[in-house]
């Protein structure tokens, strides 16, 4: 299979003439990108303000390094970026500022303690201009993060929404790493006319705050409790993105009103769009699509031309239906042109998270040099990583070693090249 490449360079970056050692695939020092991260200082934190109950939390949420640096030697990960996780409901932008204050400390403690083998991003709760404004500064220009994490949709609000412009536009001066992460579907349309800050809320968001609102906890009948992150996992609940929204109508700094479950913006139960089907095996593929089509619905990389944006899960459904959005791209609402389809869809990343497929159809729609190697843990168990999807990305018959090589690490370095392993 020939190996693929603008300007005369392959996927790896390496000219033609240059080649590595066949067996050097670079799965000894694999760079993640795409790494749970939900802070034991966090949780303290919210359980000592009565946000959390550490016994419901399930069992994703129980991040610790020891554990984390164990899969990472059995999975050859040299690197991980960690994605931080904040699974709560907060009263208010302050609130919400302490609880990302915690979170982002506690990641740059893990990286310094352990040098070169995690890197972190910053959360940025898009539904609160002003915490993320803050965000930015505080965690990448302060603390060293090497990007941010965003859910696909706030609220019902996906990215690319223009409501979304002013953040995108610092994150675009500082030519900033955005990774993406799908979340629970929007019930309906999004909540009143206050966008992201009206009530019902954006990711993760639940109804009244009582013992069903905390992560992993179930109602009286027994179904996942509202204010639960998703069950992403059979039988153990998962991250989603690990971030609820705050959902609070009139703006940054009011208290939240709460919402009935599966209300405007609430995207139904946790688990169960479809009763019997949890939200992560269908849902969050659809919803990362939803996110990567309105972006190119509003020429979001167009406007923003220095954003590097992240879509995780092999990008969802978005390369399986490329011919598609092609040929009906005049039925977007305006118009797009194919051209800006296939433009956008070649400057996308995509990471492997999932376990993903195999390869030929994203390798066919998209740019390899752009495809990323993404773990999913603690969300996917170390078996599944280890047993399933690092051997199956191995003997995947689309990748040549040097693509391999190539999407094991040498794209993330290209990327962010400060994730330079131990």
């Amino acid at each position: 299979m020939p190996e693929y490449g603008a300007g005369g360079f392959t996927a790896s970056g390496a000219s033609p003439t240059e080649s590595a050692a066949p067996e050097d695939d670079g799965s000894r020092a694999v760079i993640d990108v795409h790494h749970h991260f939900c802070a034991p200082e966090w949780r303290e934190w919210g359980e000592a303000r009565g946000l959390v109950n550490p016994r419901a939390l399930p069992p994703w949420a129980h991040w610790d390094a020891e554990s984390a640096l164990a899969l990472m030697d059995r999975a050859g990960i040299a690197t991980a970026v960690l994605k931080p996780m904040l699974p709560a409901r907060y009263e208010s932008s302050a609130q919400l500022r302490e609880a990302v204050t915690v979170t982002l400390r506690a990641a740059a403690e893990a990286a310094e303690a352990h040098p070169g083998r995690f890197f972190f991003h910053a959360p940025l709760f898009l539904e609160d201009p002003e915490v993320s404004s803050w965000t930015l500064r505080h965690g990448l220009d302060e603390l060293g993060a090497v990007g941010v994490n965003v859910t696909a949709n706030h609220g019902g609000v996906y990215l690319g929404d223009p409501s979304y412009d002013r953040i995108f536009a610092e994150l675009d001066e500082r030519a900033a790493v955005v990774d993406t992460h799908p979340h629970n579907l929007p019930a309906g349309p999004p909540a009143g006319a206050g966008g992201p800050h009206a009530a019902g809320g954006g990711p993760g968001a639940a109804g009244a705050a009582g013992a069903a609102d905390r992560p992993g906890a179930r109602t009286p009948d027994g179904r996942p409790g509202a204010g639960g992150p998703g069950a992403d996992r059979p039988g153990t609940g998962g991250p989603g993105d690990g971030r609820p929204g705050t959902g609070r109508p009139g703006g940054p700094g009011v208290p939240r009103v709460s919402a009935p479950a599966g209300g405007p913006g609430a995207g139904g139960p946790p688990g169960a769009t479809v009763p019997g089907v949890p939200n992560f095996l269908c849902d969050f593929l659809l919803d990362t699509t939803r996110a990567a089509a309105n972006m190119i619905r509003n020429r979001t990389l167009d406007r923003f031309p220095d954003l590097s944006v992240i879509l995780p899960h092999g990008g969802g459904f978005l390369p399986h239906i490329a011919t598609r959005l092609e040929a009906f791209a005049g039925s977007f609402d305006p118009p797009v042109e194919p051209a800006a389809v296939r433009d956008h869809l070649h400057r996308f990343y995509y990471d492997t998270a999932g376990p993903m497929s195999p390869a030929g159809t994203l390798l066919a729609t998209v740019d390899p040099a752009r495809i990323l190697f993404g773990s999913d843990w603690p969300a996917c168990p170390a078996d599944v990583v280890v047993d399933l999807a690092v051997p199956a990305l191995a003997a995947d018959p689309a990748l040549t070693p040097a693509l391999r090589r190539a999407v094991n690490r040498e794209n993330a370095l290209r990327l962010m090249p400060r994730l330079v392993p131990a």
